[in-house]
């Protein structure tokens, strides 16, 4: 390689592609220079070990650890396989780490499990401690009988402190919770674990099933094990929530700055940064808060009261004056959000506390109930751990208080949006309502944590405009590569099909559904092998599922099933048609290789439900970043266009592989550029993306369609009649 450092020796192939090669340079010089990185690179770029391969130098030789992180399993698993390629060519310390909640032997919730830790560790210690007294005594007991007066009165001191300790020994043995995987993690020889722990790179599932095997609790076990390693394999959240992120570099044994990130699929890092910093509280905590503190003897508990009750009728009178007019009627047992942002003042949920509170003051009762909450919640610890109770019992005013404590201080700054939500309750029926602080710009969560890094290489097929990417979570001029599709332009086709414009208005247009479901008949008909079929939604999914005539097995994925199923069998057939929503589980991240999907359809530009929480975002990226057109481009148009890029590329997934890609909608067409431009997404695609947009018109999609796949010998016999 062209780069002064030995970056071949963790490069596990031959040699890398010349596009590889420049993307392994670029990305040496970037982290010489402590920069962050975007790489954007089309399928078969082979873009983690693009990032993998300098990384992995730079940290060996400067004394740092790599951490890869990615939203989507198929990933990790691929993660997974690398890192044993490049354990094979040069022996790294690997860890794979996922959540405690798929990794628990016993089933216990975060609290219980901290608390369980606690109780095994004192009766480590104290075990320990009885066997040094035991030595000890025995000691003073030999010395005694040689006639030492002294010792016989220490022993005497000895015998009385291990009666002490005896007793609490079985105390702890007998009456409170304690972790027997725990326990033996504490009093074995793990040598043998770790051992083979970093003999290879292993996978969670292997390290759960080993420790079961021997009795021990893996997860903490990694836990304890990956301070020191020079790659962790890991999920978004041990980066992106500050709670788990601030544990997960002491479990490292690392400062951030000594932390080399590389983001997979970082085109989902703006929306998975929203979900982690999303604060909720719901109505039923502030219930079994106010009955808590009924329950109260401590002089705070009144004034603790009367702050949460006159904030519970206040959520309840909120969510009652925003409900329109026939809505009620319409919530179902998923959240429904409900307006409450005002543009020249504060909230509704906040005014109405605030002008129906009538003690001393809103914030000052706050403050007091936070102090309470955290004297009860200490309380429940303790009852936990010396076996008073068999759950470790969350404290409801802790949660409620602290939770609208940072509500009134921060509901009206900007970039974060105050949410009231109601659900329909199983059993009775009743509403319940639900308050949130929605964080609308991503980059309150990311910017500093891009500022605390050593450094960040964030990579992803549809990273493009680079300089929105930036913007949206606050990099400081990051170096920036690109490379386009790599597999021969000639075994793939891209048609944009002048079907009509698929605005929602006309959707329902009886004509419109004609057009559509004919070039989709078309498509799927000249497809030599299966077919998939992306929509705006689910419903649209559904609604060409029912009326498209083929003769190819119709696959329909829905909400709530499970897609990994669906994509199994659907890719074990030869001739079928998966209809599914371009904003589900299957547009990205999933490989339809070889014969698993010939032609990809994308119908219609999938703009996502402009809710209220994407107006928010909207409106909030037109307050950042200077207008309404960057609103609109920012929160909608881009990342729309994106999801379609990652649907297009979910077929020709390898050199040898073939495949069209169809889009079916007047906006990705040139000729929509000049006479509907305010509609036209051709544009925000990459230049050489778009030079591959062949137009054409609806009727002769088939024809193209036959040539190209006549073209790669793709029939099996005869071609099919267009």
């Amino acid at each position: 390689m062209s780069s002064d450092h030995d970056h071949e020796r963790f490069f596990p192939y031959d040699e890398p592609y010349d596009h590889q090669r420049e993307a392994i340079d670029g990305i040496a010089a970037a982290l010489e220079d402590d920069s962050d990185v975007l790489l954007e690179g089309a399928t078969g770029t082979g873009k983690t070990l693009a990032a993998l391969t300098p990384a992995l130098e730079h940290a060996r030789r400067t004394d740092k650890t790599v951490v890869i992180t990615t939203n989507v399993h198929q990933q990790m698993r691929q993660f997974t396989e690398e890192a044993r390629a490049i354990n094979r060519q040069e022996s790294i310390r690997a860890i794979v780490f996922r959540g405690k909640a798929s990794m628990c032997h016993i089933d216990v919730g975060y609290e219980e499990c901290q608390a369980l830790r606690d109780t095994t560790h004192d009766l480590v210690d104290a075990e320990s401690e009885r066997a040094d007294l035991e030595r000890r005594q025995r000691e003073l007991l030999d010395e005694s009988q040689a006639g030492d007066g002294e010792a016989a009165e220490a022993r005497s001191a000895i015998m009385d402190e291990l009666e002490s300790v005896g007793e609490e020994l079985e105390t702890l043995r007998e009456e409170q919770s304690t972790c027997d995987h725990y326990y033996h993690n504490l009093t074995s020889d793990t040598d043998d674990f770790y051992a083979w722990l970093y003999d290879d790179v292993r996978t969670p599932d292997e390290v759960y099933e080993y420790a079961e095997r021997q009795g021990f609790c893996g997860y903490e076990l990694l836990k304890d094990g990956i301070d020191g390693a020079d790659l962790v394999i890991c999920n978004y959240h041990h980066l992106l929530d500050p709670f788990v992120r601030e544990q997960f570099f002491r479990w490292l044994g690392r400062d951030p700055e000594d932390v080399i990130a590389v983001f997979d699929e970082a085109h989902n890092v703006a929306d998975a940064a929203r979900d982690h910093a999303r604060r909720t509280l719901a109505e039923p905590t502030l219930e079994r808060a106010i009955d808590e503190l009924e329950g109260s003897d401590d002089p705070r508990a009144d004034a603790a009261q009367n702050v949460l009750t006159t904030i519970l009728t206040a959520l309840r009178d909120t969510y009652e004056d925003a409900l329109a007019f026939g809505e009620r009627e319409t919530v179902e047992d998923d959240w429904h959000d409900l307006a409450i942002d005002n543009d020249d003042r504060r909230d509704d949920l906040t005014l109405s506390i605030l002008q129906n509170y009538t003690g001393q003051g809103v914030s000052e009762d706050l403050a007091s109930a936070i102090k309470l909450g955290q004297a009860l919640d200490q309380q429940y610890e303790d009852a936990y751990k010396e076996g008073e109770t068999s759950v470790r019992k969350e404290c409801p005013t802790l949660q409620a208080a602290t939770f609208f404590d940072a509500w009134l201080d921060e509901s009206d700054e900007s970039g974060l949006y105050p949410v009231v939500s109601v659900r329909r309750e199983e059993g009775d029926g009743d509403l319940s309502g639900r308050a949130e602080l929605y964080t609308a710009i991503p980059d309150r969560v990311t910017r500093s944590l891009f500022d605390d890094l050593y450094a960040t290489v964030l990579m992803s097929a549809t990273l493009r405009p680079f300089e929105v990417t930036e913007d949206v979570l606050g990099l400081d001029e990051p170096e920036t590569l690109a490379y386009g599709p790599q597999f021969p332009e000639d075994r793939r086709r891209t048609y944009a099909v002048d079907t009509p414009a698929l605005f929602s208005s006309r959707r329902d247009d009886e004509g419109v559904q004609s057009t559509v479901g004919g070039v989709i008949e078309d498509a799927v008909r000249m497809t030599p092998g299966n077919t998939l079929a992306f929509f705006p939604s689910y419903a649209e999914a559904e609604r060409y599922h029912d009326r498209v005539n083929v003769d190819a097995t119709r696959y329909l994925d829905e909400p709530g099933t499970r897609a990994q199923e669906l994509r199994e069998t659907f890719t074990e057939d030869d001739d079928g048609v998966l209809f599914t929503s371009l904003w589900g589980t299957l547009g990205e991240g999933v490989s339809y290789d070889g014969d698993d999907a010939r032609t990809a359809l994308v119908v219609g530009v999938p703009y996502p439900y402009l809710d209220e929480r994407m107006e928010a975002v909207q409106a909030a990226y037109e307050t950042a970043f200077d207008g309404e057109e960057a609103g609109w481009r920012y929160a909608v148009e881009i990342p729309t266009v994106r999801k379609t890029r990652q649907a297009m590329g979910r077929v020709i997934r390898s050199p040898e592989d073939f495949g069209a890609r169809v889009l079916i909608d007047r906006r990705y067409t040139e000729e929509a550029e000049i006479e509907m431009s305010e509609y036209a997404v051709r544009g925000t695609f990459p230049p050489a993306e778009r030079a591959e947009m062949i137009d054409v018109d609806p009727e002769k999609l088939k024809f193209g369609l036959l040539n190209f796949y006549t073209d790669m010998d793709a029939y099996d016999g005869d071609p099919p009649a267009p």
